[in-house]
């Protein structure tokens, strides 16, 4: 029998009521004095790790999340020096910015000056220039309404003249003398923080207007005759009566029968629109009778057809 055999036979006939010592068993030992065998002792406990080990990176994650380094850097905090390096660099590029835009601005003060001198003079000369053509207009207006009347020479010329007569004060035509009415308005005190406070070209044409349906025979602003054909607008911050501009304050001039007509605006809705103005935007609104006005006649009523009369 060999060795092996007999190692086999004796592990199978081993009662199983052996006793074994509380330590490892080093060595097993057979009574037919056979070999004793040597066995390996069986891992220990202590090379088994904890259950929390693979918990520890994510635990110091949690305990330190942000990194050494950095915070020693934060706590070191920068250098002192460095930031007023910088601040005194920013300090003088502004300065350098501010010194040149200063320069530029003085130097290029007297030509804005001369360049606004001259617009002004200019526009002073232009407004001279028309103010020439409008007499020259007024003169010529009156020479052919004397040549007008030599010529017509029957009764039914008589008619026509007369007719004509009768409707030139009323398209202001021709200037007209006579009482009236005169109405003064102006921006509030307080227009230069809200716009809405100022006179605008639709309170200028609702107080035009408002005369008109009062029963003013001819109506003129600042010097402006109206017509039909006058065109009351806003141009920036400027109002114009045909294209020419107009200053503060504005005098509205109206020729009709003072004992009606002053009563009869302020009863009209335009009467109630500048009283409304004068009231909650605080308003120049000043109204008066005046025995005689005279209001010059509209430069810009032409001639734009004519006909042979029937007869």
């Amino acid at each position: 029998m060999t060795v092996t055999s007999m190692r086999r036979r004796t592990r199978r006939s081993q009662p199983t009521s052996s006793t074994i010592s509380n330590g490892p068993v080093d060595k097993l030992e057979e009574s037919d004095g056979i070999e004793k065998l040597e066995e390996s002792p069986p891992p220990t406990p202590s090379t088994a790790h904890a259950p929390d080990a693979s918990m520890d990176l994510l635990n110091q994650i949690i305990r330190e999340p942000v990194d050494p380094d950095y915070a020693l850097a934060a706590a070191r905090g920068r250098d002192p020096s460095q930031g007023r390096w910088m601040l005194g660099v920013l300090a003088l590029i502004i300065g350098a910015l501010f010194a040149v835009a200063a320069l530029q601005t003085t130097r290029a003060a007297p030509a804005l000056k001369s360049e606004r001198a001259e617009l002004i003079t200019r526009v002073q000369a232009a407004e001279r220039e028309q103010d020439e053509l409008r007499s020259r207009v007024t003169s010529l207006t009156e020479e052919i309404a004397t040549l007008r009347a030599a010529a017509l020479g029957d009764d039914a010329a008589r008619a026509v003249e007369s007719q004509i007569n009768t409707l030139d004060p009323v398209v202001g035509n021709v200037a007209v003398t006579g009482p009236g009415v005169l109405i003064v308005v102006d921006d509030s005190p307080s227009a230069t923080a809200d716009a809405r406070d100022r006179v605008l070209d639709i309170d200028l044409q609702v107080l035009a207007n408002g005369l008109w349906e009062a029963g003013a025979e001819a109506v003129a602003i600042n010097g402006h005759r109206l017509s039909s054909l006058t065109a009351i607008r806003s141009a920036g911050d400027a109002i114009t009566v045909d294209y020419r501009s107009l200053t503060r304050p504005y005098r509205v001039e109206a020729i009709g029968d003072v004992r009606t007509l002053q009563a009869r605006f302020v009863e009209s809705s335009a009467g109630a629109w500048w009283n409304d103005l004068a009231q909650n935007r605080q308003m120049r609104y000043e109204i008066s009778n005046v025995k005689q006005l005279d209001l010059a006649a509209d430069p810009g009523i032409v001639l734009r057809h004519a006909g042979r009369a029937a007869s």
